[in-house]
């Protein structure tokens, strides 16, 4: 098949899609109407987030196969349309579903002892003990929200702790050693700690709003690593100054472009952002929780297997 790459991925998925015969072209620098008006030259398109793949999009893309994503999400793609004209869809949440689960634990311990506060502040001179004191993870009840790829590799990371793990998910049937399926309702009762691990629907679009929030028992902490759409920013900040949610640890942000390679659609930060970086037990990362020196070899590494899966099958 005629393969064209559109975002710079790991040079072994261009390297073992050519072993496997396929002939591969990159065009990093095309506009997608330029992209678009050639699409049908190709039987496979290799993306990550650079643009949408749309209705129209797809009408010229007339001889397409496969488009595969090198990450976990289809959110920008038209599935059904896709499916529709008989294309395959190739995500790899494989690929970093580790390194997502490393990340969460990371924010979440760093959040318990302060760890970003004590370092700025040690940094600046101050030596404040007691203000850094920190909380302990065993004991706490941690809550997991989408027990997919991302939300198992969390549970997992969390098996060396005291602690009881519950998930919640649309699907049924899918709780397992390391976490127990619950309904909501017990979910908010009991839970001490949100992670969330969801894919970006009609669904998980602004899940995270003040109704949800004040439905549960305990105050909480609150952690994202899956898609910033997910929390509504000025619904968290005012849970965060009423003390309903005890700190956040985000690598996503509502504000993020759809290509997740900049922050915002415009120049301004909105106010509800402006608010959320003055607490000090907010901890930000730049939506880099699946990537890894490690994850960027696994993600290509399985768009590789799959694809041999799907079309060289003996």
């Amino acid at each position: 098949m005629n393969i064209l790459h559109v975002d710079t991925n790991h040079p072994l998925l261009i390297e073992q899609l050519a072993t496997l015969g396929h002939v591969n072209h990159e065009d990093l620098m095309s506009t997608k109407a330029q992209i678009q008006n050639k699409i049908a030259q190709y039987e496979g398109l290799v993306i990550r987030s650079r643009f949408s793949i749309d209705k129209s999009f797809l009408d010229q893309a007339i001889n397409l196969k496969f488009i595969g994503r090198v990450g976990a999400g289809l959110e920008n793609i038209d599935v059904d349309y896709a499916a529709q004209k008989g294309i395959h869809l190739i995500a790899a949440p494989e690929g970093n579903r580790n390194a997502v689960g490393e990340h969460a634990l990371g924010m979440l311990l760093s959040l318990f002892n302060k760890l970003n506060q004590a370092d700025k502040e040690v940094r600046q001179g101050l030596w404040q003990r007691e203000a850094n004191r920190g909380v302990e993870l065993d004991g706490k009840t941690i809550g997991i929200i989408g027990y997919g790829h991302m939300g198992k590799a969390f549970a997992k990371k969390l098996k060396g702790f005291e602690v009881e793990v519950l998930c919640y998910d649309i699907k049924s049937n899918i709780g397992d050693d390391n976490a127990k399926q619950v309904a909501l309702e017990e979910f908010q009762k009991k839970v001490e700690v949100v992670s969330l691990h969801t894919p970006q629907t009609t669904r998980t679009i602004g899940m995270i709003n003040r109704e949800f929030i004040q439905k549960f028992t305990h105050p909480f902490w609150l952690i994202n690593t899956a898609r910033g759409k997910s929390v509504v920013t000025k619904d968290l900040v005012a849970a965060l100054e009423t003390g309903h949610i005890l700190g956040a640890g985000l690598d996503v942000l509502e504000y993020e472009k759809s290509s997740f390679e900049n922050l915002f659609n415009e120049d301004n930060i909105p106010q509800a952002l402006k608010d959320l970086m003055q607490f000090k037990q907010v901890l930000l990362s730049p939506h880099v929780a699946g990537w890894t020196a490690e994850s960027h070899r696994k993600l290509a590494q399985t768009i590789v297997a799959k694809v041999q899966e799907i079309f060289h099958q003996v």
